[in-house]
């Protein structure tokens, strides 16, 4: 029964390419026209992976494919996703599975529910795992977001620069201001802030990995005395400040908290304060994380619909004063952090096992197709209480600042 229920769902699919599927049972089918387009073998090796991939595709071939019970033909997983995503993005989901998508829609709410205990958790599952496994593939500043590509031939650490100054002259940030930091990192943001402009920095993270390491960079660098980054959750923030920023962190907070998180925004910005919110979004309307990347890369994690996340900035009255849309510069950085760890699984696999490595291999690809064929993007919102805290036009963004930075070497 599952085989042909299968059978009817990869027919409903490929209408690009060709997918040739070898069943647990030795039998070979062929999915989709070819005609030039892309090709891809797999094999199932396990007779319950039909039932599976019926009831959730996403899950069963990202479990078959780190458990080895489904193979790809030269192991071309980058070409599997690709013509994957391409075709079921086309296609939608057939009548069969809409009822199994609506359950999916009704449990994210509980999937997102992330009170500071379960953020705690689920912080540490992705970004307390090994230091060396970051080292594997982040830049040096150890930017664990969207890179800016400014040119397109600029390398990895090039571009996290880029990203880093371009968020600077959004934030309009002056010597001795005081800067928050929700979502620290391993504080490559906030000690740029520090160093080069000046600002007195406060970054808060969950993860004792990045707490630890974020301030043993800032002494090292002798910025203990204007970076210092806390073990605290945002909501348990006081004071004021003169600017806040968060890199790629709301995608964390889940669609329960957006009302608490920018509620402690406007609490936390003095009355003519910017805030610059940077995260990963999508460009169509609301959805669901993949149950995947839920259970084994980002519990409680979500992507939000521009349309979830300004409505909860309108709602703590504050102005969107800029709003940019990055598309596909994030796809760039996913492959340059594949390369990277492609070039150093063995480490990878010194570190953990080959499952992991097959788990963080398509964690990554899977990633990146998703900017390039599935409409994901990366949103800026600028906001502040105040509705001309920022100048009139973007001119800013792009004029010579030097005059205005400050050097603490100088």
């Amino acid at each position: 029964m599952w085989t042909k229920a299968l059978d009817r769902l990869l027919t409903h699919f490929f209408k690009e390419g060709r997918l040739s599927v070898t069943y647990p049972d030795g039998n070979t089918q062929h999915y989709g026209p070819g005609a030039g387009g892309p090709e891809v073998a797999v094999v199932l090796h396990d007779p319950d992976l039909p039932r599976r991939i019926v009831l959730s595709p996403d899950m069963a071939a990202g479990e078959g494919y780190m458990n080895g019970t489904l193979t790809i033909e030269g192991d071309d997983l980058y070409g599997f996703l690709s013509l994957a995503i391409m075709n079921i993005g086309a296609q939608g989901q057939p009548w069969f599975r809409r009822p199994l998508e609506w359950l999916r829609w009704l449990k994210r709410r509980v999937d997102q529910f992330n009170p500071v205990t379960r953020s705690r958790a689920n912080v540490a599952h992705h970004y307390d795992l090994s230091g060396e496994l970051y080292d594997l593939f982040l830049d040096e500043d150890r930017n664990y977001s969207c890179a800016y590509f400014a040119r397109p031939d600029m390398t990895l650490d090039e571009a996290q620069a880029a990203k880093k100054a371009h968020i600077a002259r959004k934030m309009l940030i002056e010597p001795g201001m005081r800067v928050l930091d929700i979502g620290c990192g391993w504080g490559g943001m906030g000690l740029t802030l520090a160093r080069d402009f000046g600002a007195d920095v406060t970054g808060v993270t969950l993860s004792r990995e990045q707490h630890a390491m974020a301030n043993a960079r800032a002494e090292k660098a002798g910025l203990s005395d204007s970076a210092r980054f806390e073990l605290m959750d945002y909501r348990d923030v006081a004071g004021q400040f003169d600017r806040i920023v968060s890199i790629g962190m709301f995608e964390h907070v889940g669609v329960p908290h957006y009302d608490e998180y920018f509620a402690s925004v406007r609490r936390l910005l003095k009355p003519d304060g910017i805030a610059l919110i940077h995260f990963i979004g999508r460009a169509g309307p609301p959805g669901a994380t993949s149950p995947w990347i839920t259970k084994y890369i980002f519990p409680g994690g979500y992507c939000p619909a521009m349309s979830e996340a300004v409505a909860a900035v309108e709602r703590h009255h504050l102005v969107t004063t800029d709003v940019e849309v990055w598309r596909l510069h994030y796809a760039e950085t996913l492959r340059e952090w594949r390369r990277r760890f492609e070039t150093n699984i063995d480490r990878a696999r010194g570190l953990y096992d080959e499952r992991f490595c097959r788990m963080w291999r398509y964690y990554l690809i899977a990633s990146e197709l998703t900017f390039r064929l599935s409409n994901q993007v990366v949103f800026q919102f600028q906001m502040s209480p105040k509705q001309d805290a920022v100048p009139l036009t973007r001119d800013y963004l792009y004029r010579d600042r030097a005059n205005t930075q400050f050097h603490a070497a100088q």
